[in-house]
């Protein structure tokens, strides 16, 4: 397997540091680093990015996640480890990443059940968390990306 082209985030001057500002305004928003890493597996996941899957499922891994929760986050509506605000972050992370899925992607419920878990600012993290991760994966699927081939 060999990629198309050079990520473009890489090859575009001042696309790396655009996405790094992002990450770091999110670092900022009081999100938890967990939670924002989970995000990034469950919507690499649904977006099928090799790339991500393994460099998020890592860092999860060296910040001392279980394998029960690493290997549940696909299925965290059938597992029992996973708190009701990181249900809700996963939730939310599905709808966005699948918006033409439904009309409403984001249900009112689905927002007041999000409210009750974050604070404004930890809410805005987590939807420029979600948002980041799926343009990372959308680079990394369109030209093809090499999981492992970046050392993480």
């Amino acid at each position: 397997m060999q990629a198309r082209m050079d990520n473009p985030a890489v090859s575009t001057p001042g696309a790396m540091e655009a996405l790094y500002a992002l990450h770091k305004a999110v670092a900022e928003t009081g999100l938890s680093e967990r939670t924002a890493e989970l995000v990034n597996l469950r919507a690499s996941q649904i977006n099928g990015c090799s790339v991500c899957v393994d460099m998020h499922g890592k860092a999860l891994r060296r910040a001392g996640e279980s394998d029960e929760r690493l290997l549940a986050v696909a299925a965290w509506r059938d597992a029992p480890w996973f708190s009701e605000a990181e249900r809700v972050a996963l939730e939310l992370t599905e709808v966005l990443t699948r918006l033409a899925d439904r009309p409403d992607p984001v249900s009112d419920e689905l927002w007041e059940r999000a409210r009750e878990q974050y604070d404004e600012a930890e809410l805005s993290g987590l939807l420029l968390s979600i948002a980041g991760i799926n343009v990372w994966n959308r680079l990394n699927a369109a030209t093809r990306q090499i999981a492992g081939a970046i050392p993480v």
